[in-house]
């Protein structure tokens, strides 16, 4: 009898002891990420990037961009060909470049508002485009201006070696610079985004 008592005892302790109050540990203290100076902005709907702008990517066809934001301000000539044009409904300032029936470059021209993704827009200075990209970013040039007017190019994947990119997957970012110093046009897309005369 005093066995089973004890036994019993023993039992009663076990089963408080699995119920009882844990007592809190300390938790770790987390690692604090170390932040940089300035980070670039979120990416948004409003951000021209090598691979597209909003719902508008590369390699998409005229239909894609049509049903998305809307015909062209002006019909096409040959939707085989190549075609710069303002869908009705693309923000202020926004063109698109197609060739064979796809997308090849989104651009942001005269009153546009939007940003890249590194949080350029019109008006940037050269100085800050190159700041943004550091030795990623390669000048070349403007072909119809004197300096300070150039083109800085930011290929995604780092700078290339050729003088003139024809691969066809290649993506990146075009900053037209004028004579002021300030870029007066961004390309962002594949090769044509190296054309200085719309289509060529």
């Amino acid at each position: 009898m005093i066995r089973l008592t004890a036994l019993a005892s023993v039992a009663v302790l076990s089963l408080a002891a699995c119920n009882a109050p844990e007592e809190p540990a300390s938790a770790p203290a987390a690692p604090v990420a170390e932040q940089p100076a300035t980070p670039p902005p979120a990416a948004s709907a409003e951000t021209l990037t090598a691979e597209g702008f909003g719902p508008i990517r590369v390699g998409q066809t005229i239909t894609e961009v049509t049903t998305a934001w809307g015909a062209p301000e002006r019909p096409l000539t040959d939707e085989n060909g190549c075609n710069v044009f303002h869908p009705a409904r693309a923000p202020q300032g926004v063109l698109v470049m197609t060739e064979d029936g796809k997308v090849s470059r989104i651009s942001l021209t005269r009153d546009a508002t939007a940003t890249t993704d590194k949080g350029l827009k019109l008006g940037a200075t050269a100085a800050e485009v190159k700041a943004a990209y550091g030795a990623a970013a390669q000048s070349s040039p403007h072909k119809y201006q004197s300096a300070p007017a150039e083109y800085i190019a930011v290929w995604s994947g780092g700078p290339r070696t050729e003088p003139y990119v024809n691969d066809a997957a290649a993506r990146g970012l075009v900053y037209e610079v004028g004579s002021d110093g300030k870029v007066t046009a961004i390309h962002g897309g594949g090769p044509s985004i190296q054309y200085v005369e719309s289509c060529s």
